[in-house]
């Protein structure tokens, strides 16, 4: 069963119509992580200087920003990284659809994905890519043995719920299935696309379609921290609970529906 010091700067010219523009980047990186981000401002520069200092091989950063009102995206191009492409989306908004535009812009032979708030470790992406060398998806997990999900009592709650529905219904024992952090080889995308809708549904819908190909699956645990500074853009209240819980059932069925070419 598939389960399983910055460098010289370079010239980014950003364009508002969603067309980036980069001069002087060096040659095709190993590895790159795409960074969606809103209001991110506190966070923005220790995460993407924490993933150059964690990853042992060349490393690209895509930011994909939704336009912030903090203006996340222009604190990540005055860092004037050469490794760092910056695109600000101006009247699109979507976390799934931003992750789906970096992973378009990226030129690694391995992608990833993960927050931008520092709550995903990027310590544990070196690791995620020795792993690599077996199987074809790593999962950051909250879930699995050895993990650990050190947020709010209800947040917890929330996210264990909606987990073992997706585990019942969508099986291949996958215990995160909206985790949101992963590392994978390119060429999983030959056979599994992101459907760019939504918030975290998108990614059990992604995960359960690697497992429906016979791609192979790890989780690798890791103890996910909340925020120090800001607010979570998805705690919860009750509305929101109600809301949001709704929309990730009624995907986990519909995934669990759908035919696979």
């Amino acid at each position: 069963m598939p389960v399983l010091t910055n460098p010289e700067p370079a010239t980014v010219s950003l364009i508002p119509n969603e067309t980036p523009v980069f001069v002087g980047l060096p040659e095709d990186p190993v590895v790159s992580i795409v960074l969606a981000t809103y209001n991110e401002r506190e966070h923005i520069a220790n995460t993407i200087n924490a993933i150059f200092a964690a990853m042992p091989v060349s490393t690209e950063v895509i930011v994909v920003d939704d336009n912030s009102p903090d203006e996340t995206w222009r604190l990540a191009q005055e860092l004037r990284h050469p490794r760092v492409k910056v695109i600000r989306r101006v009247g699109t908004r979507g976390l799934a659809s931003a992750f789906n535009r970096g992973i378009i812009e990226s030129r690694g032979k391995y992608v990833g994905w993960m927050d931008a708030d520092m709550c995903m470790p990027p310590v544990m992406l070196p690791a995620m890519l020795d792993r690599l060398e077996t199987v074809d998806v790593v999962i950051g997990s909250r879930y699995v043995e050895g993990a650990k999900d050190d947020r709010a009592p209800l947040r917890v709650y929330s996210s264990r719920l909606i987990n073992g529905l997706a585990t019942l219904v969508l099986g291949y024992g996958i215990r995160d299935y909206d985790s949101g952090f992963v590392l994978l080889r390119r060429s999983v995308f030959d056979s599994v696309t992101i459907i760019p809708t939504g918030y975290g549904a998108y990614f059990m819908e992604f995960i359960y379609n690697c497992c429906r190909k016979g791609l192979i699956v790890y989780e690798m645990p890791y103890t996910f921290r909340d925020r120090a500074v800001g607010v979570s853009k998805s705690a919860p209240n009750v509305f929101r609970f109600a809301l949001t819980g709704s929309q990730y059932v009624a995907r986990i069925f519909a995934a669990r529906l759908r035919r696979i070419d």
